[in-house]
């Protein structure tokens, strides 16, 4: 069996897609709460940008109130609009960026901070199967998610328009 560890080493976007696929769906009524994120490498572009920025995780506190960028440590998170990220810039500059952002960079997403949520959740079809998704409000991003375990779901962000596909992990907080 798979761990979070397993995938937190890096896993093959096929490896990837696979497992996605053989793992079980998840109802929406069990998103609800925080989770901690973490990335999967999978060769994305965005593979380990968000937590080098201090990404926490998603907050889904009904279908109609998610958080789906939470930024900060416990005790001091806050939500993020990701509509205001430059994902397009990022995406085309992030093979050049380092692993690390110098001192002080981590706070510029503190001038992102959003108290409305940005996203919903959905039951969606992907790959013939129905599971919990989250639709992002502003962007066009659909987050599909799988159990991993009793605690630990698997998850792909799929992005109109990107070649590849990227996967996290999500641990109840």
């Amino acid at each position: 069996m798979t761990t979070a560890d397993d995938l937190r080493r890096g896993v093959s976007p096929l490896a990837a897609q696979e497992l996605f696929d053989s793992l079980p769906p998840v109802g929406v009524d069990e998103m609800l709460g925080r989770w901690r994120g973490s990335v999967a490498p999978s060769g994305h572009p965005m593979d380990g940008l968000l937590a080098t920025a201090g990404w926490y995780g998603k907050e889904f506190i009904d279908a109609e109130t998610v958080h789906p960028l939470l930024f900060g440590a416990p005790g001091r998170l806050y939500a993020v609009n990701p509509r205001l990220i430059p994902l397009r810039s990022i995406y085309r500059v992030a093979d050049r960026l380092p692993n690390t952002l110098p001192p002080g960079s981590k706070t510029a997403f503190r001038a992102l901070r959003t108290t409305a949520p940005r996203a919903r959740l959905r039951t969606v079809d992907y790959g013939g199967i129905a599971s919990a998704a989250m639709v992002y409000d502003d962007l066009p991003i659909i987050d599909h998610f799988r159990r991993l375990d009793r605690n630990t779901l698997f998850g792909l962000m799929d992005r109109r328009g990107d070649e590849q596909t990227c996967y996290f992990l999500l641990e109840r907080d």
